[in-house]
């Protein structure tokens, strides 16, 4: 009897120790991740499809060239190793959850935060891509604000939560215009009306330039800029972000997973840490 209640005593305090370590553990890998370059990267290429290697039994999912998602996963990289910069140029406190930094300006207004910079990249996109009556964003109120108008020279007059818009300026179709246009957006939209305007998204269904959200104020938001699948169907994710206050936009490790890191698994309602900013449940949503 004395011999069965040792080993059950025994068992219990193995139990208990494991249980204790558990957090111990977790902290030292993610130390672990800040501090070490991931395997899977490549410190010389300037692109993010060739500066990250898929794991093993993983290979990227084709995408048509001049897609939307082919236009993220091909984006421009700062050499290996650049700093995240605020827009007054000082360096972020925090540098030690990024693999990459994306070949985007950040404005010196300070103006292009979080979800500012995935409107641009979307924006920029479809300019390049003769696609401009598609680009326009929902403010915060709910009013829709599109390139087309502000180019015919239309404004918004805002009172309140009473935004109407009448034309005050002359025609301009410019590239300098359109970037006013932006700065404009980036002040009257944001996490929150891109959380309300744009439809949800299954984490199965998921694919490149898709975007996981939280939005309020503050919020945040990052966007999915490559995939990979494995025979059973199983898709990891590259994730890029801006952030409050605006700085330069970058590719994440995944402090979680250092074996598959930078890349991530992604599930539906589930919490994610993504370097210093963590989604407390899951939702995903998608451009029109």
């Amino acid at each position: 009897m004395k011999k069965v209640l040792l080993i059950l005593i025994t068992i219990l305090a193995i139990g208990l120790i494991a249980f204790q370590l558990k957090p111990v553990k977790k902290a030292v890998n993610t130390v672990a991740a800040i501090i070490e370059t991931p395997s899977l990267i490549h410190k010389d290429s300037l692109t993010i499809s060739t500066r990250v290697d898929v794991p093993n039994d993983y290979e990227r999912v084709d995408y048509p060239k001049g897609s939307f998602e082919d236009y993220l996963r091909h984006y421009k990289l700062k050499p290996f190793g650049s700093k995240i910069i605020n827009y007054d140029y000082s360096e972020y406190f925090w540098q030690g959850g990024h693999i990459g930094i994306l070949e985007i300006p950040v404005p010196k207004n300070g103006l292009q935060q979080c979800a500012d910079a995935l409107i641009r990249i979307r924006s920029e996109y479809l300019w390049n891509n003769d696609r401009k009556d598609e680009i326009g964003f929902k403010f915060t109120s709910g009013h829709y604000c599109s390139w087309n108008k502000y180019a015919e020279g239309y404004r918004p007059k805002i009172i309140g939560n009473k935004v109407s818009f009448h034309k005050t300026a002359d025609l301009d179709t410019s590239k300098e215009n359109f970037y006013r246009y932006l700065n404009l957006i980036y002040m009257y939209s944001g996490t929150l009306s891109l959380y309300n305007e744009l439809e949800p998204v299954k984490a199965k269904d998921l694919k490149i330039g898709d975007m996981l959200i939280k939005g309020g104020s503050p919020g945040h938001i990052v966007m999915l800029c490559d995939e990979a699948v494995n025979d059973k169907g199983e898709k990891l994710f590259l994730l890029f972000q801006g952030n409050t206050p605006a700085q330069s936009v970058h590719l994440v490790k995944n402090l979680e997973d250092a074996s598959i890191s930078p890349w991530y698994k992604l599930q539906d309602d589930a919490v994610v840490p993504v370097s210093n900013y963590t989604f407390g449940s899951a939702r995903f949503v998608r451009f029109k």
